[in-house]
């Protein structure tokens, strides 16, 4: 079939056709910070589903509908199933919420704060808790040694 006589609504129908974001099988632990930015995300989501039902052509931008629908019950679905999880108040093992700092055997020295999957970002400095990283580190004390990515490392400070 020629372009010519295909329909600009049957690309808009397909972009509108979105794929649930996928939602992690762990459970979502989350640190204070993390419960507060999924309570932003999901009014956020709230909001943009009200400004795109409230549109006068809901037809005409079919694919903004679907994106925020497809979000809010992505954030519906994981302030849902949030589970606030305390750093802590003395920690002497590495634990959820913590920074761990830890000396790579090339000298480099590198801080991470295990958080929840949602609020995980490695270069602001936070790792999530099912991470590779976290998962070699998590339980380990001041002075111990693990594994990550084939080297070792030494933890040199709990924060």
């Amino acid at each position: 079939m020629s372009v010519a006589f295909t329909r600009e609504e049957d690309a808009e129908a397909a972009a509108a056709d979105l794929p649930d974001r996928p939602i992690s099988p762990h459970p979502n632990l989350v640190t204070a910070h993390g419960l507060a930015t999924l309570d932003a995300a999901l009014e956020a989501a709230r909001a943009a589903y009200a400004a795109a039902k409230a549109a006068s052509d809901v037809k005409s931008d079919r694919t903004a509908m679907a994106r925020a629908t497809r979000d809010l019950r992505y954030y519906a679905a994981r302030r849902a199933s949030a589970q606030l999880t305390e750093k802590p108040a003395a920690a002497t093992n590495d634990a959820f919420g913590c920074a761990v700092v830890f000396e790579r055997e090339d000298g480099r020295t590198q801080r991470f704060t295990i958080v929840g999957e949602d609020e995980a970002d490695p270069a602001k400095g936070s790792v999530s808790w099912v991470s590779p990283l976290a998962q070699a580190v998590l339980g380990k004390t001041v002075g111990d040694t693990a594994l990550l990515a084939g080297r070792e490392i030494e933890i040199t400070a709990i924060e």
